[in-house]
């Protein structure tokens, strides 16, 4: 019996096909998964989603399981350690975007907030649920992940463009679009 997946979601991969079946447009609360994906997308840009999957398990190791104030403190030495581990993407820039997203993270931990707090505050705390049929495409960006991705911005967060922030919104499962064919889509 063939399983029917999202069209995007057409790999050998078992990684990929695990992270469609089981993490993609669910809603995920748990903070360091949030501060994980918000870095893992930005890491994406320009780049397959595939490959940061296949490079997560690194990534954990590299960036000390996403602990926001331990990174938020690297310093040049562990900077030369990250640029030098072929496990990540050794991108100086996005490197630095990790670093400086866990300290707009703490900032704003600091105000008594949370990413899952603050998130989930931008659909009222309930999933956005998108029916689009066979054949039809999905946004790269909407109205929504424009104002997210602004106020992350004025926030200080990088990386955090439109089409990333919408990327990890159905990442993070705030917005759901498995196609009307996608087995998640009948699990609704």
């Amino acid at each position: 019996m063939t399983i029917e997946r999202c069209s995007w979601a057409r790999s050998a991969n078992q990684r990929y096909l695990d992270y469609h079946d089981h993490e993609w447009g669910v809603p995920c609360h748990d903070e360091n998964t949030l501060f994980e994906m918000l870095n893992l997308e930005g890491a994406q840009a320009g780049l397959s989603w595939e490959t940061i999957l296949n490079k997560r398990a690194t990534y954990r190791l590299a960036f000390d399981n996403w602990d926001a104030e331990k990174i938020a403190r690297y310093d040049a030495a562990k900077v030369a350690e990250l640029l030098a581990d072929p496990g990540i993407v050794r991108n100086k820039l996005k490197v630095a975007a990790a670093i400086t997203n866990a300290q707009a993270y703490l900032r704003l931990r600091a105000e008594g907030s949370s990413l899952d707090d603050y998130l989930w505050a931008y659909v009222d705390g309930k999933p956005i649920v998108n029916h689009y049929q066979l054949g039809e495409s999905l946004p790269a960006k909407t109205a929504l992940s424009d104002r997210l991705s602004k106020d992350l911005l004025k926030r200080g967060f990088k990386f955090v463009g439109s089409t990333i922030v919408y990327a990890y919104m159905q990442g993070i499962g705030m917005i759901d679009d498995h196609g009307a064919q996608c087995f998640r889509n009948k699990q609704r």
